[in-house]
């Protein structure tokens, strides 16, 4: 397995574009890098291969690769940013996927859609948010340009403004749930569809626990994952807990950090 990282060399909150962001709250970088580092490093420690991507000056959020795209069987459809202070990251996410050997789709710019934060994969079923940074319109395009089935989620609570920080697919079968933050009729969309559903409360969804990284039998996420020991356990999952509170103050955890490139072809 590979995951693609890009440094925090340039990551500081410079704008103001989710909840969590305050430019009045300064980012530790020498803490942020430490706590980058200790991810990378645990990620290689576990057997994961780690693909970085350049960094580039005025783009502070290019740390969050999960943005970039969402991936699979070769093909990626790339993010088409709602926020002007992300566009540019655009044609940078499209040079790097394609060095990768991903064959790159585009949205029209009408379209929001921002990528893996808003689109995640159970077993073959494409789960895509909308409601704060992606557009509902965005879900049956980037189904047809992935040839998969996708499944609806309304947001509404802007606190978790992304798919991934309050829905985490563990396995095909198994997911991590904030379910505070979905319409009534998402709740139940997701309970019918899921075998096995780990209800997380909203306060430790605020902890970014679901923002998590799954890597076959183990869970790596943020400090607030304590607090789900039992049920993880219970479903067979082990967790790493990580520090990565410098990174929560521009709305970030440790899956945002993240993309898995399975999809990659040889």
């Amino acid at each position: 397995m590979a995951i693609l990282m890009c440094p925090p060399v340039h990551f500081g909150v410079e704008y103001e574009i989710n909840p969590w962001m305050h430019v009045a709250v300064a980012v530790d970088r020498k803490q942020a890098t430490r706590q980058w580092t200790a991810l990378h490093d645990t990620y290689q420690r576990l057997g994961v291969d780690i693909v970085m991507a350049n960094p580039r000056p005025g783009l502070p959020d290019m740390v969050f690769t999960a943005n970039a795209a969402v991936l699979w069987d070769g093909r990626a459809v790339l993010s088409s940013f709602q926020h002007r202070e992300r566009q540019g990251e655009e044609p940078h996410w499209r040079s790097t996927l394609e060095l990768l050997n991903f064959e790159v789709h585009e949205l029209p710019r009408t379209m929001s859609f921002e990528g893996a934060g808003d689109a995640l994969f159970v077993g073959e079923r494409l789960f895509c948010g909308h409601g704060f940074r992606t557009d509902r319109e965005s879900h049956a395009p980037v189904g047809r340009a992935l040839g998969v089935e996708t499944v609806s989620l309304e947001l509404i609570d802007p606190s978790f403004y992304h798919l991934d920080t309050c829905f985490c697919p563990l396995d095909s079968n198994t997911v991590l749930f904030a379910s505070q933050a979905f319409s009534p009729a998402s709740r139940d969309m997701v309970r019918r569809l899921v075998p096995n559903v780990i209800e997380v409360p909203r306060s430790v969804a605020a902890g970014f626990a679901c923002n998590a990284m799954p890597l076959q039998d183990t869970v790596v996420s943020s400090p607030a994952l304590a607090q789900l020991t039992a049920p993880l356990r219970d479903a067979g999952f082990s967790p790493v807990m990580l520090p990565v509170d410098e990174f929560m103050k521009s709305g970030g955890g440790v899956r945002c950090l993240s993309l898995p490139l399975l999809t990659a072809r040889s």
